[in-house]
C-alpha cells in the first residue's frame, strides 16, 4: 500500500521517515518530495504491505513528529487527464481548470 505522509518538517529526511514507519513493518520505498532546488515539499510517500501500512496510519495520522502534526493516510492515484486540477497554471488568469489541467490561483484585479 502506498501511504501519504503530509504536514512533514521540511527538515525531515528519508531516513528520518524510515525511522519512524519501520516499526510498524518492512518498507518497500520512501521518497520525500522536492521542489526544483531540492528542498522538501512538506510530503513524501512510504510504500509497505497492506497490513501494516493500516496499523502505521493508524498509529502515525494526527500525531507530532519533529514539531509538526502530520497527516498519515492511503495515498490516493494521481489525477490523469486534464481538467480542473490542483497547481499550474492555466494561462489565465482565473481559477478555471483549462484544456491543459490548470486551475492556477486566483487573481484580484487591481484597479
Amino acid at each position: 500500500m502506498n501511504i501519504f505522509a503530509g504536514n512533514l518538517n521540511f527538515k525531515t529526511t528519508e531516513d528520518d521517515l524510515r525511522q519512524l514507519f519501520s516499526e510498524f513493518g518492512s518498507i518497500s520505498t520512501i521518497k520525500i518530495i522536492k521542489d526544483f532546488d531540492g528542498r522538501s515539499r512538506g510530503f513524501g510517500f512510504i510504500e509497505m504491505d497492506d497490513s501494516e501500512a493500516i496499523e502505521a496510519i493508524k498509529r502515525l495520522n494526527g500525531n507530532n513528529f519533529m514539531g509538526q502534526d502530520i497527516e498519515v493516510n492511503e495515498a490516493r492515484p494521481k489525477p490523469t487527464g486534464g481538467g480542473g486540477g490542483r497547481g499550474g497554471y492555466s494561462g489565465n488568469r482565473g481559477s478555471g481548470g483549462g484544456r491543459d489541467g490548470g486551475g492556477g490561483r486566483d487573481f484580484k484585479k487591481r484597479y
